[in-house]
């Protein structure tokens, strides 16, 4: 026998909402929904009016006659037209650092940096409710605009995100006593410098995954996990994703592809006192002489050496004011109020 099941009715869009409209040429445009307020193209205009107390998924037209889809945006979507102090993670690596770093409803997740925010809000979707993100951040105004942009995602900023602005090798044993973090994402220059702080952290069993940009990042941490003698054997990869042009019998790959964007590794924490399993090794040749390991472990990484580029002076303060811009608006929520 099957049991009969109730349907929530589809929620209708209202003042303050952000959405995504798209013309048939497939370009996106993002606008909050207020009232009074009318979104212009060259080509026409739409008054909120229009689309406000409507389900998504309509179709609406501009004066000039362009018809437009209406949708609220998809988690990507977002991602891609937030402000954003520091660069973000992608969509697409955001999903194998949730899926690869097994981030479960319930855990406890320790995240570093926060920068914009993109994969904070992916982890606080991941981990539910009865799970927390702590995210740390050297920059107090990255921190300022994460917080925004997560406010503005989730109509609020969540109960069980909190941010430390500090560094995390210094805050995290002060934050979380050891062996209760279930797993931690680290997005930062020098993820080597907080091994020991994110090694007495993590339960055993426990998940470490790093994002770094270069091939020197990725064989420097995973040659310091390997070292600490507390790590399972690191697993390196990176995604790229290519687009499919599909009309009829013109079956083709996209010219363009979002090919690489950064190296993801992951390594288990093996229990207290326990060391990890030798990875068999082919014998190699001469050992790498002393100046050729100054040459790649000896400079400084920063920033400007990586080629990582961030927001600074005057549009680094217009980011600011703009992350969770959304949420300080007051909106009518009916016909009475406005």
């Amino acid at each position: 026998m099957t049991e009969s099941t109730q349907t929530q009715p589809a929620r209708a869009l209202s003042a303050g909402e952000k959405i995504q409209l798209t013309d048939p040429k497939g370009r996106m445009h993002t606008i909050v929904l207020a009232p009074g307020e009318v979104f212009h193209t060259h080509k026409g205009l739409i008054p909120h009016e229009d689309i406000i107390g409507r389900p998504e998924g309509i179709v609406v037209t501009n004066t000039g006659g362009v018809d437009f889809q209406v949708f609220r945006p998809l988690y990507e979507d977002f991602v891609l037209s937030m402000p954003r102090g520091a660069a973000v993670v992608y969509p697409k690596d955001a999903g194998l650092i949730v899926a690869l770093g097994d981030i479960f409803p319930g855990a406890c997740v320790v995240e570093a940096g926060v920068g914009s925010g993109a994969l904070s809000i992916a982890l606080l979707r991941a981990v539910g409710d009865r799970g927390r993100v702590h995210s740390f951040e050297l920059r107090e105004e990255f921190a300022h605009i994460a917080g925004g942009n997560i406010a503005d995602f989730f109509d609020g900023r969540p109960a069980n995100w909190d941010v430390t602005v500090g560094d995390l090798a210094e805050a995290l044993p002060q934050a979380h006593p050891d062996g209760t973090v279930d797993r931690v994402v680290l997005d930062m220059l020098t993820p080597w410098t907080t091994l020991e702080s994110v090694t007495r952290a993590l339960a055993p069993g426990g998940v470490v995954i790093a994002y770094v940009a270069t091939v020197p990042q990725l064989s420097r941490f995973v040659e310091a996990l390997r070292a600490s003698g507390s790590y399972s054997e690191p697993q390196s990869m990176e995604s790229m994703v290519r687009g499919w042009h599909v009309d009829g019998l013109a079956v083709r790959p996209d010219h363009r592809m979002i090919a690489h964007t950064g190296f993801l590794i992951t390594a288990r924490r093996m229990a207290p006192g326990v060391a990890p399993l030798e990875k068999k090794k082919r014998p190699q040749g001469s050992p790498a002489s002393s100046e050729d390991v100054e040459a790649w472990t000896g400079p400084e990484v920063t920033e400007e050496a990586i080629g990582t580029r961030t927001a600074t002076g005057k549009k680094l303060r217009r980011v600011m004011r703009e992350a969770g811009k959304r949420l300080n608006r007051e909106f009518p929520t009916s016909k009475e109020d406005q």
